[in-house]
């Protein structure tokens, strides 16, 4: 057999080798694949309300306005009796937190102060703004209605209660795979009287 005719049946059968395999790989593979990485890098903590009476509407509704704006750190009631990293409370003074980002095993208050509300502060926007310090964000004052962590400072109108893009990434970076672990606790207590 000609040296031409084995270079051209052995070029066809190693483009079909490689057309198949190539096929096979695809069809093997859907088309949007979960990612187990990203889905067991996501930091899970743990908050108690228990001792916030008053105050579960805005709990609630700030710690979805954090689930639904992060993907690498959620936020989850605590089963009674469990610990948990994030405990709220109520109290008469003005709303304060421990300045995170808290780690799964470690712990972090967060006192939801009704001295704010008595002056008119949107509870919703309170509860999320504290619970922002548990992920690690410092208060932004002054600043815009449109930063969260700007607390009081916009005014008792502002009742946004949604962190922005960059308070935002700056959450998703601390959790990063879950990062948080290794993160040290900042422990400072922030008081958000203007």
């Amino acid at each position: 057999m000609p040296l031409y005719t084995w270079l051209k049946a052995g070029t066809t059968a190693a483009a079909v080798v490689l057309a198949t395999a190539t096929a096979a790989s695809a069809a093997a593979a859907p088309t949007s694949m979960p990612s187990t990485a990203s889905a067991s890098a996501v930091v899970t903590l743990r908050y108690d309300d228990s001792r916030a009476g008053g105050w579960e509407a805005a709990i609630t509704a700030g710690v979805a306005s954090w689930n639904a704006n992060v993907t690498n750190v959620k936020l989850v009631e605590a089963a009674p009796g469990a610990r948990a990293e994030i405990v709220i409370v109520a109290t008469t003074g003005w709303p304060q937190a421990t300045l995170g980002p808290v780690r799964p095993g470690r712990q972090v208050r967060v006192e939801l102060g009704s001295q704010a509300v008595t002056q008119g502060y949107d509870k919703t926007r309170i509860a999320a703004h504290e619970l922002g310090h548990s992920l690690g964000l410092p208060d932004t004052k002054p600043g815009p209605c449109s930063q969260l962590m700007s607390g009081s400072s916009p005014g008792t109108s502002c009742v946004n209660a949604v962190p922005n893009a960059t308070e935002r990434a700056r959450v998703e970076s601390a959790y990063a795979n879950g990062a948080a672990a290794l993160l040290p606790l900042d422990g400072r207590i922030l008081v958000d009287a203007p």
